[in-house]
């Protein structure tokens, strides 16, 4: 069976349908729900204060940190309300698209 004749179900809200696929479809890295909980950075760039605590409380869209990228100041607030567990970077570090910055209880 060639590339172009393979074929896998995909289930959609309106049903499911059957589509061929490649192999470079077939190994992709699947989609993972995010935990609002863990806070990752969206884009690389250096941490430039962080003004959150371990055990501090926060609420939702209080400031935690300001993340320098490209000569602009980006603003990690808080997703949610909780409390601060752990606190993955320091100012001056610099970090990379998708790395762990935050986690709230």
């Amino acid at each position: 069976m060639s590339e172009q004749e393979q074929f896998t179900e995909i289930a959609l809200e309106s049903g499911t349908f059957a589509s061929r696929t490649t192999k470079k479809f077939a190994q992709r890295k699947l989609f993972e729900k995010q935990d609002p909980k863990v806070i990752k950075a969206k884009i690389p760039g250096a941490i430039e204060s962080v003004s959150a605590q371990v055990g501090m409380s926060v609420y939702t869209g209080d400031t935690l940190m300001i993340l320098e990228a490209m000569k602009m100041h980006n603003r990690i607030k808080a997703p949610l309300s909780g409390k601060v567990k752990v606190i993955h970077v320091a100012p001056g570090d610099k970090i990379v698209k998708g790395q762990v910055l935050l986690e709230l209880e």
